[in-house]
C-alpha cells in the first residue's frame, strides 16, 4: 500500500489561524503548554542551590563581573582584570546583572540558566507549532527538556545554556523568514547566531549551512532576491558577532586584561585557535592534554562516538528516531512543492542536527559530553514533528508500521543505554522494554481501531520512550554537580559500542577511564570511574604524583587526603560518588581544606580566608596562584581579586615572569599560593607559570596557612 503524500504546505495553503497556533487550537492546548513549562520550570530550579558555585572557573568571572563593569565587559577572571575566561563573555553577562541585583550566592548564578532552558522550550514549541500540530510542538519541548544533557546545562553555569537558547530563538526567526520570505526577520535570525558566537564562537555557526541552504530552496521569492537577503542576513551575521571582537582588538592590550585562552594575547587567536579550527585537528595550544592524530586525546572519533558509553546517555535516547524521521519525512515530501513547510522545516532542524553531530563525531581536539546539548533542540524538533506528521496518517497501515517500527527501535536502545548502568534501578529497563515492544505492535494495528484505543496506544509508546530520558534527567536534577566537566545520569560501565579510550568525563563515566590520552587525564580514580590509558587519571599516581605538600594534587583524590588536610569533598578517593557528582558541604564550597586543580576550585580554611582579607584594600590582587580554578575559590570565598597566573590550564603566558616582578615591586600582590603540580607551565604552555613559581619560591620565604603552603610577596627572604 503506498502512502498519501500530505496536503501541500504551500506558505498560503494552512489557515491564518493554525500559523498563529492560537484561536484554532483545541481547548487542551493551552493547559497543557503550561504544564509543560511549569514542569520544565520545576525540574530545572528545585534544589539548584544543591550544586554550590558549580563551574567555579566562571562563578568567579561573575563575581568580578558584578563588581566591575570593565570585568563585566571583558569576562575577566578577577575584578582586577589580569586575564579573562577563554570564552566570550555573553552567558557571564546575564548571570552577572543577575548578581548586582541579587547578591553573590549559588542560585542568583545558576538561575538564569534555568530560566533559559524553560524559555528554550518554550519558543521551541512556538517553532514547531507555527507549521505543525500542537501534540507535535508539546512533544518537541517535553523531548527537549527531558533530554538530560539538558537537564544538566540548565542547572549549570557553562555557557551552553545560552548558546542552546539563542540557537532556538535563531530557528524561530528563520521560520518566520520562510513564511513571507522577509528580510527583518532573516536579519534577526542571523542577529541571534551571532549572539551565539559572543556565547561560544565557532561552534555557533555550525548551523548557518543548513539555515542557509533551507532559506536557498524555500523561501518563496525568486531566486535573486533569496541571494540578496542571504547577504544581508551574512553582514548582520557579521556586526553581531563581530562589534565585541573588534572593541577588544582595538583596545590596547595593556588597557585591558589578557584575552585567557590565547597564546598571544589575542581574540583572534581565541576564535580560530584553541575554541577555533583546534577543536577539530586537534592541534591546540595551551591545551591541558589535546593532541592531534586519530582520537587525539579526546577519545575515539567516529559514527559511534555520540552512542558511546561516554555521551550516549547524555544525548542519544531519542537520536535513532531522529534520523529515522528525518529519512521518513523526506521521502513523504519528495514530491511537494519546492516550498513545501513540511519540507523546510525537516531541512531546518535536519541539517542542523547533521552538521553538528558530524563534527562532534570526529573532532580530534577538546570535547566533553555536555557539549551534545546542542543537538537537543533539533532532536527533539524532528521527533515531535516526525511523530505529528504519521499520526495525521494514523489510518493509514503503512504509517503506523513505520511508527510503530520507531518506537520499538527506541525502546531497545533506551534498555541498551539503561542496561549500561546495571545496578540503578534495575527494573526501568525491562519496563522500558516490555512497554515499548508492546505499545509497537499495537500501533501497527492501530489504523483499524477506534481513535480512543488508538490514543492510548500512543500515550503508551510515548510513556515507553520517554522513560529513560526522565529517569536520567531527575536523577541529574537531585544530584549535585560540580567543577569544569559535569556528567548527566548515573555512572555507566564500559559497556556498547564507541566507548573508546579517551575523553575526559566525570572519572570515566560512559566507559572512558578518564583517559586523556597517554597516562590519563580523567578526574577519577578506579572503580567506573576506570583508570585510564596508562595511569591513575587526574586524581590517580600519573598525573600529581608526589607535590610539594603531599600526594597528588589534593592527595590520593580530588576529594581525598591532600595538601590543604580532608580534600575538596571529603576523604573518598576519586572526583566524585558513583553519579560523578559532589556534594557541597555549604557555603558554595564542596569541602574544606585543600587546593583546587584543574576540574574544581580551591575551598580555602578559616585561617587562610582571614589572611587574604587582612588588609586587603592595600592590594591589587589579596593572592596569586597557578590555574583559574584555584583561583576562583579563593576569590569566590573572599569575594576580592585573586590573580589566576596562567587562565584556565595554567598555560596561558599571563602574566609573564617580568611584570609579575613588577606587580610584586609596586606591593600589588599579597601572597602567592603554591599550586599542586597543575599548570606548571607543562602541556602546551610556554613555561610561564613554572618561571614565576620558581622565582617565588628562591625569593620569598614558605609558611603554611590553614594546611596550604604560601608566600608572602610583601617579605622577601632574608
Amino acid at each position: 500500500m503506498t502512502w498519501a503524500v500530505p496536503a501541500t504546505t504551500e506558505p498560503t495553503a494552512r489557515p491564518a489561524t493554525i500559523a498563529r497556533g492560537r484561536t484554532a487550537d483545541p481547548p487542551w492546548v493551552r493547559p497543557a503548554l503550561l504544564a509543560l513549562l511549569v514542569g520544565t520550570a520545576l525540574l530545572y530550579l528545585v534544589g539548584l542551590s544543591g550544586s554550590g558555585w558549580a563551574n567555579s572557573f566562571y562563578s568567579a568571572a561573575v563575581q568580578a563581573g558584578s563588581t566591575s563593569w570593565k570585568a563585566f565587559f571583558y569576562g575577566s577572571s578577577d575584578a582586577a582584570n589580569s586575564i579573562t575566561v577563554d570564552k566570550p563573555p555573553a552567558s557571564l553577562w546575564l548571570m552577572a546583572l543577575s548578581v548586582r541585583i541579587f547578591g553573590l550566592h549559588s542560585w542568583s548564578i545558576l538561575a538564569p540558566q534555568a530560566v533559559e532552558g524553560v524559555a528554550a522550550v518554550g519558543v521551541l514549541y512556538a517553532t514547531v507549532r507555527r507549521w505543525f500540530s500542537p501534540g507535535a510542538a508539546l512533544l518537541s519541548g517535553a523531548v527537549l527538556a527531558l533530554t538530560p544533557v539538558a537537564t544538566l546545562m540548565f542547572r549549570f553555569n557553562n555557557p551552553d545554556a545560552l548558546l542552546v537558547l539563542v540557537l532556538v530563538l535563531s530557528a524561530y526567526a528563520m521560520v518566520r523568514a520562510m513564511e513571507t520570505a522577509s528580510t527583518r526577520w532573516l536579519v534577526l535570525a542571523a542577529a541571534c547566531i551571532g549572539c551565539g558566537f559572543l556565547t561560544k564562537m565557532l561552534q555557533a555557526f555550525l548551523v548557518v549551512p543548513a539555515f542557509a541552504l533551507v532559506y536557498l530552496i524555500a523561501a518563496p521569492v525568486p531566486w535573486w532576491r533569496r541571494v540578496r537577503q542571504l547577504l544581508v542576513a551574512g553582514l548582520a551575521l557579521v556586526v553581531s558577532a563581530g562589534w565585541w571582537v573588534a572593541v577588544v582588538e582595538l583596545v590596547p592590550a595593556r588597557d585591558r586584561p589578557y584575552i585567557g585562552g590565547s597564546q598571544h594575547n589575542s581574540v583572534l587567536d581565541l576564535i580560530f585557535g584553541y575554541n577555533g579550527f583546534g577543536r577539530i585537528t586537534g592541534n591546540e595550544t595551551g591545551s591541558v592534554g589535546g593532541g592531534g592524530g586519530p582520537g587525539g586525546g579526546w577519545g575515539q572519533t567516529g559514527w559511534s562516538r555520540l552512542f558511546g558509553a561516554e555521551m550516549g546517555g547524555q544525548i542519544s535516547w531519542l537520536l535513532p528516531a531522529a534520523l529515522a524521521f528525518f529519512v521518513v519525512l523526506l521521502w513523504l515530501g519528495r514530491r511537494a512543492p519546492r516550498t513545501d513547510r513540511v519540507r523546510a522545516a525537516v531541512l531546518l532542524w535536519g541539517g542542523w542536527l547533521l552538521v553538528t553531530g558530524v563534527v562532534f563525531s570526529f573532532m580530534q581536539g577538546i570535547i566533553h559530553p555536555y557539549y551534545t546539548v546542542a543537538l537537543a533542540p533539533a532532536i527533539a524538533a524532528l521527533v515531535g514533528m516526525g511523530a505529528g506528521e504519521l499520526w495525521r496518517l494514523h489510518r493509514n497501515p503503512s504509517a503506523m508500521l513505520v511508527l510503530g517500527g520507531i518506537t520499538a527501535g527506541s525502546a531497545v536502545w533506551s534498555y541498551i543505554l539503561l542496561d549500561r548502568s546495571p545496578q540503578w534501578n534495575p527494573w526501568l529497563r525491562v519496563g522500558v522494554l516490555v512497554a515499548g515492544i508492546s505499545a509497537a505492535f499495537l500501533l501497527v494495528f492501530s489504523s483499524w481501531v477506534g481513535r480512543r484505543f488508538a490514543v492510548a496506544v500512543a500515550s503508551l509508546a510515548l510513556v515507553a520512550v520517554l522513560a529513560g530520558p526522565t529517569a536520567y534527567s531527575i536523577q541529574t536534577a537531585t544530584t549535585a554537580h560540580t567543577g569544569a566537566i559535569p556528567s548527566a545520569g548515573p555512572a555507566v560501565t564500559n559497556a556498547g559500542f564507541g566507548g573508546g579510550p579517551g575523553g575526559f568525563g566525570q572519572g570515566g563515566r560512559g566507559g572512558v577511564g578518564g583517559g586523556f590520552g597517554p597516562g590519563g587525564f580523567g578526574p577519577g580514580g578506579t572503580s567506573q570511574n576506570g583508570t585510564g590509558q596508562n595511569g591513575g587519571g587526574l586524581n590517580g599516581t600519573n598525573q600529581n604524583g608526589t607535590t610539594q605538600n603531599g600526594i597528588g594534587q589534593n592527595g590520593t583524590g580530588q576529594n581525598g587526603t591532600g595538601q590543604g588536610g580532608t580534600g575538596q569533598g571529603g576523604s573518598a578517593s576519586g572526583q566524585a560518588p558513583s553519579t560523578g557528582s559532589q556534594t557541597p558541604q555549604g557555603g558554595g564550597f564542596p569541602g574544606r581544606g585543600g587546593m583546587g586543580g584543574l576540574l574544581d576550585s580551591s575551598a580555602p580554611s578559616a585561617a587562610l580566608l582571614k589572611a587574604l582579607k587582612q588588609n586587603a584594600h592595600s592590594y591589587t590582587w589579596v593572592a596569586a596562584t597557578i590555574g583559574a580554578n584555584n583561583a576562583a575559590g579563593y576569590q569566590l570565598a573572599t569575594q576580592l581579586s585573586v590573580m589566576p597566573i596562567g587562565g584556565f590550564n595554567g598555560t596561558d603566558p599571563s602574566p609573564t615572569l617580568a611584570q609579575f616582578e613588577k606587580y610584586v615591586e609596586e606591593g600589588k600582590i599579597h601572597y602567592f599560593i603554591a599550586s599542586g603540580g597543575m599548570g606548571m607551565g607543562g602541556n602546551g604552555g610556554n613555561g610561564t607559570s613554572a618561571a614565576i613559581t620558581s622565582w617565588v619560591t628562591s625569593h620569598y620565604t614558605a609558611q603554611t596557612i590553614g594546611g596550604v603552603t604560601v608566600y608572602d610577596l610583601t617579605k622577601a627572604a632574608s
